[in-house]
């Protein structure tokens, strides 16, 4: 086999079909192939179930040159993805000694006895490779065929996506044309339909690249992805380039908030250590958030100080200083409460930067003016305070509603920190 043009990804295990665990892997796996030039055309879910699962991997053999399979791979009876494959494929399964050793090795550090069924792990079709599972006990498995590549690896995530970038990317990559590369342009404030039917004769012309929208919550990524035809990544990133320039020239521009940048919280603490600043927190409808979403990530206490949950008035009032003026004449979901809950924020832990949010998550509370939905956030610095109103559909879930207002609060960070 030549080339690598198309992927079908099965993901073994019942409680994926009873809905106890959300499939993560497929989604990962897809965007991941679809950074090197790999087309996935089918996904499915298959059951513990040898029959069905021979079925599945029988029609995917016949329709992909690379096929994927996550999950079954581990020590129990119901674990069937490599025996099928092996049936399939019509090879023996042999002991692999190197992962039997690892597996034994990984069970005496931990001071746990290895039981005899464990040893099952350790058997790979005859003709395989074992990927080794630096992060769990079940190593992955790489067969190449005449016809197909075929990679089984273990179900967990934390286990999967490692193992995939680190070992199974440069395992694959031998099949690809090779200088394709790929560009997010992160989007906020502006919704997926609204985007594409700006740039709607721009991505139907534009080939190489091509431009595809994908809605994450609360934001809009446009992958921009491009081909070389000699194979030089730096002649497709020259391509990107210039095609994310053109995008940032039209009236999306203003949306923008990154380029590249794993998430908005990611995009707001670089922006922070890039100036040297700190930022506190004061939250109210969002709960603590916002403080969440910075401390999630590591190095942040580089830029984050301390963080308020100022859900009920008397804190305002008491904690962070606002006046009782305030809320009697505006109330606290206001412009002039979230602004002073920012200013008092940031005065009361000595930050640079002070975040507010206040509003109405749902399902009660709200009025004619400010109705469920209604949040109000705003960012203070020592030169001034800056608040904005967001409007959510009351039909929006109090999840959803606190979630899109702690993004969009972290991206005042982005708009207003220069």
């Amino acid at each position: 086999m030549n080339t690598i043009a198309s992927c079908e990804i099965i993901c073994v295990g019942t409680e994926l079909l009873l809905g106890e665990i959300v499939n993560t892997n497929a989604a990962f796996l897809s965007r991941r192939l679809a950074d090197i030039g790999i087309n996935v055309y089918h996904q499915s879910v298959v059951g513990d179930n040898a029959r069905r699962l021979a079925e599945a991997i029988r029609t995917a053999l016949g329709r992909c040159e690379l096929l994927i399979l996550t999950g079954g791979l581990g020590p129990t009876y119901d674990d069937l993805t490599k025996e099928t494959v092996a049936s399939v494929s019509e090879r023996a399964l042999k002991m692999d000694p190197v992962s039997l050793e690892r597996i034994r090795s990984y069970f005496k550090l931990t001071g746990r006895a290895m039981t005899q069924n464990n040893e099952k792990q350790a058997l790979i079709p005859e003709g395989a490779k074992a990927i080794q599972n630096n992060y769990g006990t079940a190593p992955g498995i790489y067969l190449e065929t005449n016809d197909n590549v075929i990679v089984m690896l273990p179900g967990p995530p934390n286990e999967l996506e490692p193992m995939f970038d680190e070992q199974v990317v440069p395992l694959i990559m031998q099949f690809t044309d090779g200088g394709i590369v790929s560009k997010s342009i992160n989007i906020m404030g502006m919704g997926e339909s609204a985007i594409e039917a700006r740039l709607k004769e721009l991505m139907l012309n534009s080939t190489n690249p091509t431009i595809a929208p994908y809605a994450k919550f609360g934001e809009v990524r446009l992958r921009v992805s491009a081909k070389s035809s000699t194979g030089d990544e730096g002649e497709a990133m020259a391509l990107c380039n210039e095609m994310v320039e053109r995008i940032k020239n039209t009236e999306i521009g203003e949306f923008i908030y990154g380029i590249d940048e794993p998430s908005i919280t990611h995009a707001a603490l670089k922006r922070l250590r890039k100036l040297g600043l700190k930022v506190a927190t004061a939250e109210s409808c969002t709960g603590g958030l916002v403080a969440k979403k910075l401390t999630d990530l590591a190095g942040s206490s580089d830029s984050f100080v301390s963080g308020v949950v100022s859900y009920c008035n008397e804190v305002k009032m008491q904690l962070l200083g606002v006046a009782p003026e305030i809320i009697a004449a505006h109330t606290e979901v206001s412009h002039e409460c979230v602004c002073a809950m920012a200013e008092g924020v940031r005065k009361l832990l000595g930050a640079d930067v002070g975040i507010a949010t206040t509003g109405y998550a749902g399902p009660g509370g709200g009025n004619e003016r400010d109705p469920v939905g209604t949040v109000y956030i705003a960012i203070s610095t020592a030169d001034n305070c800056i608040s904005e109103r967001l409007s959510y559909s009351s039909m929006r879930d109090r999840n959803f509603i606190r979630e899109a207002a702690a993004a969009r609060a972290l991206l005042l960070i982005i708009k207003h920190l220069h």
